[in-house]
């Protein structure tokens, strides 16, 4: 099937807090407002942001784990949003989840080969000899020895927990993975380990990645593209060394220059931003950056500003620096397609 592996439209998730009868308005919590993105077979895209802009909501509804408020999200065309019970659980076989914390997402009574091979027997029975054997060609695969399938989970170390979470989500052969802060609980020698374990896997099995993370090195290693979400939008999307090289939105210039440098002699860039993040249960009016941007204009107090496609392939929401022209994004891969995969190239034979 042509077109990409994972289309987002229009994805929106509200909560609604503190309801009761007494009230005559309830306040809502929105967590992710109208986002859209696409993510071909063997990309990877990741979703940076700051605490609270809605990284993990988006992970938790493409896995359907919490129903969105509205939009589509669409698997080789078809949209898994609407499925209900048998129909989305064999959608579910196509996209699988590595958590941020390696032990409390790994059930501590069940021995490693127990973890590996529960996913596919809750689709198909296995005989013994067929688990140890899917065990320890998965456990090889993640660099970890056959002979650990009759360890628990307190038995290992944190890099080998994330490990048996990678196996186990490999278990069903996924063309998806979403991996939500997958090293952020790691140290960082065993992070890398990680990040390249997850780059030969993608280039050995095509897997498209969904890479949730708040650290722009780690981003920056792994990512093909990358969205910046701010306040449950997503203000900027741009193939990955185009965004290092040249961010484009304000708050995207504050994220690069607030990441600590490792080169004492390199002089930093110093981008102005005062103040918190504004209450997503009572979002400001116009472009939600304002209140904080250095750059805004009175258009920026009034108008939300759409995702503008740019000559070099990303798509910006900003008044100042990406006026809109008369068509907004549609939610597809910025044109040529090609500039995400050289992007990609680039990144992984770094």
């Amino acid at each position: 099937m042509t077109g990409p592996l994972l289309k987002v439209e229009n994805l929106t998730k509200h909560y609604t807090v503190g309801a009761g009868f007494l009230r005559k308005s309830v306040p809502v919590v929105r967590a992710v407002e109208d986002v859209s993105f696409s993510v071909e077979a063997g990309e990877t895209l990741c979703v940076v942001g700051e605490s609270g802009c809605g990284k993990s909501t988006i992970a938790r509804l493409l896995m359907r784990i919490v129903e969105p408020t509205s939009g589509r999200v669409m698997i080789d065309g078809t949209d898994i949003a609407g499925l209900k019970k048998e129909p989305l659980r064999a959608w579910r076989r196509r996209m699988q989840m590595v958590f941020q914390d390696p032990y409390s997402s790994l059930n501590p009574r069940l021995t490693a080969e127990q973890i590996i091979t529960e996913p596919v027997e809750n689709f198909e029975r296995l005989r013994r000899k067929q688990r140890q054997a899917l065990a320890a060609d998965l456990l090889r695969k993640v660099g970890m020895s056959p002979e650990m399938m009759h360890r628990l989970p307190s038995e290992l170390s944190g890099g080998q927990r994330q490990r048996l979470g990678i196996a186990r989500a490999l278990s069903l052969q996924p063309s998806l993975i979403i991996a939500d802060e997958a090293v952020s609980a790691l140290d960082v020698s065993v992070q890398a380990q990680i990040l390249n374990l997850l780059l030969d896997l993608q280039q050995q099995m095509n897997i498209a990645f969904v890479f949730i993370s708040h650290d722009l090195s780690v981003v920056h290693h792994i990512g093909h593209r990358v969205a910046v979400m701010y306040l449950g939008r997503i203000v900027e999307l741009a193939p990955c060394e185009a965004l290092f090289a040249n961010p484009v939105h304000p708050y995207t210039e504050a994220l690069l220059a607030a990441a600590p440098v490792p080169d004492p002699t390199r002089v930093r860039l110093e981008v102005p931003l005062e103040g918190e993040v504004p209450s997503p249960i009572d979002p400001p009016h116009g472009c939600a950056f304002h209140p904080r941007c250095p750059l805004a204009i009175e258009r920026c107090r009034e108008v939300l500003p759409a995702l503008v496609p740019m000559a070099d392939g990303r798509v910006v929401a900003c008044h100042v620096r990406a006026p809109a022209p008369a068509t907004d994004f549609s939610g597809q891969p910025p044109a040529p397609a090609m500039l995400a995969r050289s992007c990609a190239t680039s990144t992984v034979s770094s």
